[in-house]
């Protein structure tokens, strides 16, 4: 009694399904790649993420939580039951450029390789 092909293609799309966001966040947002930034002030340094923020969506809302957003967290937890889930699909798409827009006005500037700054300018829609 082996799985039958029926069984075997129900699995497969059920899989698809739930991996589109990622596969389609990877090809045209690019893998999530972390960038090295620094405090303008206090010189402490710190990340910011550029692409399809896949840890967003395995862990949803806790990520900004994580990166000390707290208030952001509880947000995008509040839209994600209004909205069904719907809003955790949508979030992988946009919160590595909202994070870093977020970082880069509130006193850090890029401080990695030139390659990985024009990089991190050119994907979040800067020009610093």
């Amino acid at each position: 009694m082996g799985i039958s092909i029926a069984s075997l293609l129900v699995l497969i799309i059920i899989l698809l399904i739930f991996l589109l966001p990622l596969i389609l966040g990877s090809v045209f947002l690019g893998w999530q790649q972390k960038i090295r930034v620094k405090h303008k002030e206090s010189m402490v340094e710190g990340s910011c993420f550029i692409g399809y923020s896949w840890t967003y969506f395995f862990f949803g809302f806790f990520v900004p939580i994580f990166r000390g957003e707290i208030l952001i967290g509880a947000l995008h937890l509040i839209f994600s039951i209004v909205t069904f889930g719907v809003f955790q699909l949508v979030m992988p798409f946009l919160y590595n450029k909202q994070y870093s827009i977020r970082l880069l006005t509130n006193s850090w500037e890029l401080n990695d390789s030139e390659e990985n700054n024009t990089l991190a300018r050119v994907k979040i829609g800067i020009s610093i």
